[in-house]
């Protein structure tokens, strides 16, 4: 895993952490936004990441 990759992960983490904390103390449920965004932008990188190829492969 690159530097890139792991700033992408903390920054999904951290929108979806700020998501909870601030519907659960506001109340408010616009806040469910930033928690849905953020698993979705887990799942893109998790899904991008695996379609790699592995580092011996000669596929450019």
């Amino acid at each position: 895993m690159n530097g890139a990759l792991k700033a992408a992960w903390g920054l999904t983490a951290f929108v979806v952490l700020a998501g909870l904390v601030l519907w659960l103390t506001t109340g408010r449920a616009v806040f469910a936004v930033f928690i849905v965004l953020g698993l979705l932008t887990g799942v893109g990188a998790w899904l991008t990441g695996r379609s790699t190829a592995p580092k011996g492969d000669p596929t450019p």
